[in-house]
């Protein structure tokens, strides 16, 4: 079998955005400025970040039997990934996110996992020989946490790295973080996993220690436009981000895991494969919806010239 360079198991929705200048209270009705469906999941997004650099990419996930499904399949096609192992369920539907987009960029994401709950671990372990000839293994929590931890079990026998993006943040074993080699929580994810409050980079290193105390090799905290920060037993490095005029930030953390992965099975040294990751999540935020935004690698090059010469 032909050895990929990145494995990724995860999430495949249908993202249903309406912009609007702000976020409606509770039990308030606002207008929208537009509407748009648009495919996405953090699975499917971190494949298409790390198949638009050149990546070859093989995605695990489900979707439904339905409309949602067959477009998403189509686009991941598109983007030139494998879907060999994207099944379609009987019984569930697509999974779909309804996100709200304010003026400042930010956004507010509820998801319905449909599907992508679906496979569980013994569907992971007939995965098993896919699983052992990555170069390195993406996964995120929009799936089936047991599911999840096997496969980075199942990863890890094989000494095979994996990167593990706590999205959306939900409480993890030991047993599962000892498997994990790349940690790559935002803020409020570090927090949550480590049990305390982030709210400034010296709190998500005291947070990323406590993780590395758990099992976790390395633990990347991303930082939003402050970058991210890099934990492991060699320090503590804060990688600074790029200044740009964010206009959505729904696909920021599922570009740089995506570019990460990228740069790590291109054998670049960590510090520098974020810092690269940095950019990719820079121009992502620039654009509007998720896989849209994601840029292609001569696009990412020629923003790191640019800002080498400022």
């Amino acid at each position: 079998m032909k050895r990929l360079s990145i494995v990724i198991i995860g999430s495949l929705n249908m993202d249903m955005v309406v912009r609007t200048s702000r976020a409606p209270n509770a039990g308030e009705t606002l207008f929208g400025q537009d509407f748009a469906l648009s495919p996405g999941g953090k699975g499917a997004n971190q494949a298409a970040a790390a198949a638009r650099l050149g990546a070859d990419v093989r995605m695990i996930g489900r979707v439904g039997r339905d409309t949602f499904g067959s477009e998403l399949l189509e686009v991941m096609r598109k983007e030139r990934i494998d879907t060999e192992h994207i099944g379609q369920s009987e019984a569930q539907t697509t999974g779909v996110a309804s996100i709200v987009v304010d003026g400042e960029g930010e956004n507010r994401i509820i998801v319905v996992p449909g599907a992508n709950t679906e496979m569980g671990p013994a569907d992971i372990a007939a995965l098993e020989p896919v699983i052992s000839q990555a170069e390195i293994v993406v996964m995120q929590l929009e799936t089936d946490l047991t599911m999840c931890a096997h496969a980075a079990a199942i990863a890890h026998r094989h000494g095979i790295p994996v990167i593990l993006n706590p999205a959306p943040a939900r409480e993890l074993d030991d047993d599962f973080l000892q498997h994990v080699t790349y940690l790559t929580p935002n803020e409020t994810e570090a927090g949550i996993l480590a049990g305390m409050d982030v709210n400034s980079v010296d709190e998500a290193g005291q947070a990323a220690r406590i993780l590395l105390q758990k099992g976790v090799q390395n633990v990347i905290v991303t930082l939003g436009s402050k970058g991210a920060l890099i934990v492991n037993k060699e320090g503590c490095l804060h990688i600074p981000g790029f200044p740009v005029q964010a206009v959505d930030t729904v696909a920021a953390g599922d570009s740089f895991n995506g570019a990460l992965a990228w740069q790590l099975t291109q054998g670049k040294a960590l510090a520098e494969a974020a810092r690269f990751a940095n950019a990719v999540g820079a121009l992502a935020v620039g654009k509007q919806g998720a896989i849209p935004s994601l840029p292609y690698l001569p696009e990412v090059e020629q923003f790191l010239l640019d800002a080498a010469e400022q």
